[in-house]
């Protein structure tokens, strides 16, 4: 009996598709899940006929591939990875290969990378986006892990993945232990913020301009064929038109209370530990927090009140404004998830391809786009780019976008409009151009209550000093460190 080439584990949605995405690019495939009759039905119908076995234990599994075996976990993040991994260690052989393929939090692939060279294995996690699509057709897989596993699966994943125009794989190895998965949560991350800012930019031209669905449907398809091309800004524009069955638009009958599953938390989560603003995706997951508080926020309606929207300019020439606040505050938020990378990076000393990132994303994935070309340039320019800001093409698009950009937002401000993301953005933007920031108040303010000392810009770096600002406390200082 022949044996498969790669097994999985997990027959949900997403499983099921990467099993027939491999099984139709030549690869033949043993698929198990704990509720076996899954595997039955499965084999019975959608893979009924292909080069697919299923397994009716882990034991099974593993007898039915070639080695150095290769098993797949399409499994729920957490201790489902955890308690298949230690299912799988009995019946693997030295350097067999464990990937995790689900949304696991880095950490976690750190610690079961390590966990397993221990044992002589091999472990790969990856991010795979564009959902079951994606899986079905071509997605975006990022996988990170132990470096010589790369080799066995290289064949697999760059077949099953997503395509540039030239043919160039939307895969490619990231780094080590768990910077595939980093990378994903990042991606995840700035998907979090270009919805956000998407969903903004439909609020002004609902609630400002008084645009309506079919008017709506029209921006976006405009917006779709030019720069803002994008997956994200295409589903936009169909759901904007997409009707119920009564004939009303059904995006207007859904109840505005966002959901999540953790992946834009935990990215704005490791900003914070690594000491990186990440203005934007934070503000895009507090905008989710927000938006479930609903029945909150349907009480405080009716008590607390703000100007009634009125626009009275030319709306033709404002949808243009909005279109390149949008734009901008895009460049934010990639410039921002960037920068998180690099430092990550040096943090749990990855060696990551921020060009390659951007070819891996640039198709396949949620936030594909035509944009994502112009970050793999950048980075191919100036491999050292410490921000996107300062790329030459992205600091021209900022340059001729700010005027528009600081119109959209007072406008929006002045009118009662909330826009979380763009604001955020055009703040940091702000902050970021800003040789001078009231950051020496603030570090007055810490001595003067705490002694945590200060530096002198007539002084050099380094060097901190305590003012007894009072006259009544001591020359004593606290320490200096930063969390």
């Amino acid at each position: 009996m022949n044996k498969a080439d790669i097994g999985l584990v997990g027959l949900a949605v997403m499983g099921e598709n990467l099993v027939l995405n491999m099984e139709s690019h030549g690869f033949t495939v043993a698929v198990f899940n704990r509720t076996t009759e899954k595997v039955v039905d499965f084999i019975e119908g959608r893979g009924k006929g292909k080069n697919v076995i299923g397994a009716k234990s882990v034991e099974e599994l593993v007898a039915n591939l070639k080695t150095p075996r290769k098993v797949m976990l399409m499994v729920k993040a957490g201790k489902p990875v955890d308690d298949f991994i230690e299912q799988l260690i009995p019946h693997l052989d030295k350097g067999d290969i464990v990937i995790d393929g689900g949304n696991s939090h880095f950490p976690d692939t750190i610690r079961r990378t390590k966990y397993l060279e221990e044992k002589g294995l091999l472990y790969i996690g990856t991010g795979v986006s564009g959902g079951e699509e994606g899986a079905l057709k071509g997605p975006s897989i990022m996988p990170g892990g132990s470096t010589q596993a790369w080799e066995h699966v290289k064949p697999i994943f760059q077949s099953i993945a997503a395509k540039v125009e030239d043919g160039t794989p939307c895969c490619d190895w990231v780094g080590e232990d768990g910077a595939g998965h980093f990378v994903k949560m990042v991606h995840n991350g700035i998907e979090y913020g270009d919805m956000q800012l998407i969903t903004e930019a439909y609020q002004i031209m609902k609630e400002l301009l008084g645009l309506s669905n079919q008017e709506m449907y029209g921006v976006f398809k405009e917006w779709n064929e030019g720069e803002l091309d994008s997956y994200l800004i295409e589903i936009t524009r169909d759901i904007i038109a997409f009707k119920d069955e009564d004939g009303g638009y059904l995006v207007e009958k859904i109840l505005d209370t966002a959901g999540q599953k953790g992946t834009g938390k935990w990215t704005a989560t490791a900003s914070l530990d690594i000491g990186i603003p990440l203005t934007l995706i934070g503000e895009a997951v507090y905008a989710r927090t927000l938006s479930a508080m609903k029945e909150e926020r349907v009480e405080a309606s009716k008590v607390l009140h703000g100007p009634t929207p009125e626009f009275k300019g030319d709306k033709k020439q404002f949808i243009e404004d909005i279109k390149q606040a949008l734009y901008a505050s895009k460049i934010v938020s990639y410039a921002q998830g960037y920068v998180l990378m690099k430092y990550a990076a040096k943090e749990y000393n990855w060696n990551l391809n921020y060009g390659g990132i951007a070819l891996m994303w640039r198709g396949g994935c949620i936030i594909r786009s035509i944009f994502l070309g112009k970050i793999k340039e950048a980075f191919d320019n100036n491999h050292d780019l410490t921000n996107l800001l300062l790329d030459p093409f992205f600091k021209e698009k900022i340059d001729r976008a700010q005027t528009a950009w600081r119109r959209v937002i007072s406008t929006a401000v002045t009118n009662g409009i909330w826009i979380p993301a763009m604001s955020t953005a055009l703040n940091y933007f702000d902050g970021y151009r800003n040789d001078r920031l009231p950051a020496n108040l603030l570090q007055a303010q810490r001595d003067y209550f705490g002694a945590h000392m200060y530096e002198r810009i007539d002084k050099p770096r380094g060097q901190f000093f305590h003012t007894n600002w009072t006259g009544r406390g001591g020359t004593t200082a606290s320490s200096t460190y930063t969390v």
